[in-house]
């Protein structure tokens, strides 16, 4: 049973911000935190279900200046290719239990930030040509199951437009869409499944302007706030976070 209670809005409202913040200003990548945040003392499947309508409305509130400027080919491969990923999600989400749904997040969430540390180190460098769309399809794939069982399908994707060379807007653009088509995908699985409650769909009532508050901000913060500072402290939430779900789940 949820409550909604002091304890419940201290941790969700600077959640919730933060995926506006993440997505709004500094790129889709880091926003599937706050489903690790709201992870830490919800049920997986309430912390999923609160946080991916409210991922949904931010990423409307960032279709309309990008519409139509994404490369159609690669949104197309990515998104389709999201589709077997979404369905290995749901398969794997039947067959586990909440600790396995925790495990799988902080493995995520470490992942992550493993990942974004040696390719800023350069022990991961960047794809020196584009991939062909075979790649395309695979990427979808994998960012269609991370992001069904996290919201982390931000990495594989990045790492495939990265390689194609695309403008910043373009990048941008192709993300954006992406992400919308494969939360549409991964949102009717999720109420049959459900993941979907009317506590979650409450929930999102009273975070929705936290939402957008958050996007506000994000398209500020993009200005103001130096990019190494802001992911410099989402890694280190995200080590802490996936550190705890990961102990959880195994003790």
């Amino acid at each position: 049973m949820m409550e909604f209670d002091l304890l419940f809005f201290a941790w969700t409202i600077p959640a919730v911000i933060f995926a506006g913040v993440s997505k709004a200003g500094f790129g889709s990548g880091a926003a599937f935190a706050s489903a690790s945040i709201l992870a830490l003392f919800l049920e997986p499947a309430q912390a999923l279900g609160i946080m991916l309508p409210l991922l949904m409305l931010v990423d409307v509130a960032a279709l309309r200046p990008y519409w139509m400027k994404w490369s159609k080919a690669d949104a197309w491969r990515l998104s389709l290719g999201a589709v077997p990923g979404v369905l290995v999600g749901v398969m794997l989400y039947r067959a586990a239990n909440d600790d396995v749904l925790r495990l799988l997040i902080g493995v995520v969430s470490l992942a992550f930030v493993i990942y974004q540390v040696a390719k800023g180190r350069g022990l991961i460098p960047n794809p020196k040509k584009a991939f062909g769309p075979g790649a395309g399809y695979f990427t979808g794939s994998v960012a269609g199951f991370t992001s069904f069982v996290s919201h982390a399908g931000g990495p594989p994707v990045a790492v495939y437009l990265l390689a194609k060379g695309l403008d910043k807007t373009t990048y941008q653009a192709t993300s954006v869409i992406t992400f919308w088509v494969i939360n549409l995908l991964k949102s009717v699985p999720y109420a049959f499944l459900g993941i979907f409650t009317y506590e979650t769909l409450l929930a999102d009532l009273y975070l929705a302007p936290f939402a957008l508050i958050g996007a506000w901000i994000g398209v500020w913060a993009h200005r103001i706030v130096p990019e190494r500072l802001f992911f410099a402290l989402t890694y280190t939430m995200l080590t802490l976070t996936g550190s705890k779900l990961i102990w959880d789940a195994l003790t």
